[in-house]
């Protein structure tokens, strides 16, 4: 089992910039590919980053490449998402989750632990 609680979200404007965190508890946390969803009212929840269980590979939704960055420090059990040049359709709930899988990272349904997730909404 492993716990997992974001935090970091927020109101921003459009342009800004936030860093969301995850904390997560339990088993090793380097067991884990970890990864960034996220869900906006009336949508379906989709991928955003993931991170490869050393940090060393990390992939990216075509609409945050270049803006959003994925990271993890393993010895503070931690997974980051630094979201720069926010945009009013990035506002969301924002979820990170853990696999041990090491395929098909961008299906939410390859995730075994989800944690509850933290509310980011950008204005215009």
């Amino acid at each position: 089992q492993v716990q997992l609680v974001e935090s970091g979200g927020g109101l921003v404007q459009a342009g800004d910039s936030l860093r969301l965190s995850c904390a997560a508890s339990g088993r090793t946390f380097s067991f884990y590919r970890m990864g960034w969803f996220r869900q906006a009212p009336g949508k379906e929840r989709e991928f955003v980053a993931t991170i490869s269980r050393s940090g060393g590979i990390t992939s990216y939704a075509d609409s945050v490449k270049g803006r959003f960055t994925i990271s993890r420090d393993n010895a503070e059990n931690t997974v980051y998402l630094q979201m720069n040049s926010l945009k009013p359709e990035d506002t969301a709930v924002y979820h990170c989750a853990a696999t041990t899988t090491g395929s098909i990272w961008w299906d939410p349904m390859q995730y075994d632990y989800w944690g509850q997730g933290t509310q980011v909404t950008v204005s215009s």
